[in-house]
């Protein structure tokens, strides 16, 4: 019993500590221009089951300093499924796309779908939990206050505050589930090496159709045998090996 108490006190205080410590060192390393030994740090920070927009950012800003176009792309996009709203992070991913060489324009989406993909795409599923979750609760607070309320002005004033909560609820719990199962049915990477053959079936002995280059996001559709299938921006698609991209 009390092995297990000195584990979860090790678990819950020694190692968010620990973690502290290796990110304050790790953006002193980068201060200085030490720009490996904080990738390297940051790294740590990770294998201890630690991620965080920081973290992620810190790393993709290291990358970047070396011109390492794969990595920091891949790391930026890390930060933004944490905080998809967070500036810093989308203005230097757009710094780091500027060094990419493929340039693949998206295919357009238009008409009131894409208004509401892009309007879901606005927060996290979780963010969007938690706005279903505070609409909830100011729903039965309006809807308690309407209820005991003497006065018919008031009542009214609440009944429509909280049928707008109702509203605000039901609508963020759809546009959670929505982008919670995008997220799921949707899975990213981003090409790692330098330059990356893509074939029109996964074989050495296939043709190869095009080459992406370092820093290419692209949607994975299939993984086999070593393989995987993607489809870019524009939905062109084929298939490279796993070694040539991270996926997100």
């Amino acid at each position: 019993m009390k092995n297990l108490i000195y584990i979860i006190f090790f678990i819950s205080w020694v190692m968010p500590a620990q973690n502290e410590a290796l990110f304050e060192k790790a953006n002193s390393q980068y201060a200085e221009g030490n720009y490996e030994e904080a990738i390297s740090l940051y790294e740590q920070i990770i294998e201890n089951d630690e991620t965080s927009v920081p973290v992620y950012y810190n790393l993709g800003n290291s990358h970047y300093k070396l011109n390492n176009v794969g990595p920091s792309i891949y790391y930026y996009e890390k930060a933004l499924q944490l905080d998809p709203n967070d500036e810093d992070v989308q203005n230097n991913l757009d710094f780091a796309r500027n060094m990419t060489l493929d340039a693949i324009p998206d295919a357009e989406a238009t008409g009131f779908s894409a208004s509401i993909n892009e309007l879901i795409s606005m927060f996290s599923y979780n963010t969007w939990g938690v706005m279903a979750i505070i609409g909830s609760v100011l729903l039965a607070v309006f809807f308690v206050i309407y209820y005991f309320h003497p006065q018919t002005l008031a009542k009214r004033i609440f009944f429509s505050g909280a049928v707008f909560m109702f509203i605000m609820m039901a609508v963020s719990v759809f546009f959670a589930f929505k982008q919670q199962d995008h997220q799921l049915n949707n899975e990213f990477a981003i090409i790692y090496v330098e330059e990356a053959e893509v074939r029109n079936e996964p074989s050495q002995r296939a043709g190869n159709t095009f080459t992406l280059h370092e820093g290419t996001k692209a949607r994975v559709l299939e993984d086999f045998q070593g393989w995987v299938k993607l489809e870019l921006a524009n939905g062109t698609q084929g298939w490279t090996l796993h070694e040539n991209l991270r996926k997100l």
